[in-house]
């Protein structure tokens, strides 16, 4: 008698409840086909349009997290859930999971700086918090990093907009700094002469900015120069390990020393 008791409430409340929930669960399917939809729309018009890409992906982003959570609310209410109610529930919710998630909108407001400041964008290359590497992706939480031995590093927003970041993408022109020692009875002229020839040959350094070759120091065991040249900023590896091979070939081609630490040690006899 209890169970067919049992199974009559369930048949009531079925009937009562069951078709309000199927509308919600109609409601939420198609709601969220519809924003997948608007979302993939949004995404070809800024790709057409030539939008920056960092942008792009945080609107993009933005807007489908957005919609889907208006979809659940107007799901719920279908449901037969209270506007007020809910309201009240997510009022308390999202004031505890903003206590929770106090740092997940730091970097969702860390996101929201760099788009709006624009100290780097999708492409440039940069170092923070400890790492250097492409911008692939500008997210809503997070700065997504390939560097160049092929590793993805995710970096949250917060502390990307908020520590110290170099930009080295930023400016057309980067300085290019060398150290070049000789030995202590090696000719100076000589090997400044060397130096410059190689640099002026190159025609990535730039002719217009002044090339800099000077003694920077007397060092313990050579002589050093101190070598500065200036270069597209796409060229600057290219600049700085070429020259560091030609140089080396060139001093020992015409004589030139690179002398290495040394300690001499001498030895008293004593009675």
């Amino acid at each position: 008698m209890d169970i067919e008791k049992l199974f009559t409430q369930i048949s009531e409340l079925a009937l009562k409840y069951g078709s309000d929930i199927l509308i919600a669960l109609v409601v939420l399917f198609i709601g969220f086909k519809l924003v997948n939809l608007f979302t993939h729309a949004l995404h070809s018009y800024f790709q057409k349009a030539d939008y920056d890409e960092a942008l792009e992906t945080f609107l993009v982003s933005l807007s489908n997290i957005g919609l889907k959570a208006v979809v659940a609310v107007a799901a719920l209410g279908t449901a037969g859930v209270e506007s007020t109610s809910f309201a009240a529930v997510l009022a308390a919710g999202g004031l505890a999971i903003g206590m929770a998630l106090s740092g997940t909108l730091q970097n969702f407001a860390g996101g929201t700086l760099i788009l709006m400041l624009r100290p780097f964008k999708v492409g440039d290359v940069i170092e923070s918090q400890g790492y250097t590497g492409k911008v692939a992706e500008i997210q809503i939480f997070n700065t997504i990093l390939n560097t160049p031995d092929n590793k993805r590093i995710i970096l949250p927003n917060g502390p990307v907009a908020n520590g110290s970041l170099v930009n080295y993408s930023a400016e057309e022109t980067r300085r290019v700094d060398f150290v070049f020692g000789i030995g202590y009875d090696d000719d100076i002229d000589k090997a400044r002469s060397i130096i410059e020839e190689i640099l002026k040959s190159d025609e990535r350094v730039l002719k217009d900015e002044d090339l800099t070759i000077v003694i920077g120091e007397l060092a313990d065991s050579s002589v050093n120069f101190t070598v500065r040249a200036w270069a597209k900023s796409a060229d600057y590896w290219g600049v700085f390990f070429d020259t560091q091979e030609k140089v080396k070939k060139a001093f020992d081609a015409q004589g030139v020393s690179i002398p290495f630490p040394q300690t001499d040690v001498h030895l008293h006899k004593t009675a």
